[in-house]
């Protein structure tokens, strides 16, 4: 069964493993990830951001943060599950989770940065409700390739 909980300082290297996990899987760790990872308190919460853990019988398993925009848009960033409990639709749990706390906190958008090498990751955007937005010049992530866009 899953929980998800609010970031404690506890969840530090879980937060960052998990997430080094999969970038490591498909892209190379860059140097936002660096700076977002090994200092997620003052690179994400101390700056109005938040960071959620997901527990599986306790154990943390799957994870992402909701990055500070502006006042009423937020980055969707750093979601990660365990490749070990891929298929228990964590993920979508997790994304759920994300929604109804950003809705609740009256936000007008979550955005997110993603690559079109990660069908499933997109798919489940899209189910969601997510839709796809033009890209900036100069993204902080090589790996991005795509933006989408949820109106809260």
């Amino acid at each position: 069964m899953l929980t998800i909980v609010p970031y404690e300082s506890k969840y530090t290297q879980n937060f960052k493993e998990l997430n080094i996990a999969w970038i490591t899987e498909f892209f190379t760790v860059e140097e936002k990830d660096k700076e977002l990872l090994e200092n997620s308190q003052t690179s994400i919460i101390d700056k109005g951001g938040f960071i959620f853990i997901g527990l599986w019988n306790n154990e943390p398993v799957g994870c992402f943060a909701l990055i500070k925009k502006d006042y009423r848009r937020f980055e969707l960033g750093k979601m990660a599950v365990d490749k070990n409990y891929h298929g228990l639709q964590i993920g979508q749990k997790l994304l759920a989770y994300a929604i109804d706390f950003s809705k609740n906190k009256n936000w007008h958008t979550l955005e997110l940065y993603s690559s079109t090498k990660l069908d499933t990751a997109l798919h489940i955007y899209k189910k969601f409700g997510f839709i796809n937005v033009p890209l900036e010049d100069n993204l902080e992530y090589l790996r991005s390739d795509i933006k989408m866009e949820l109106t809260l």
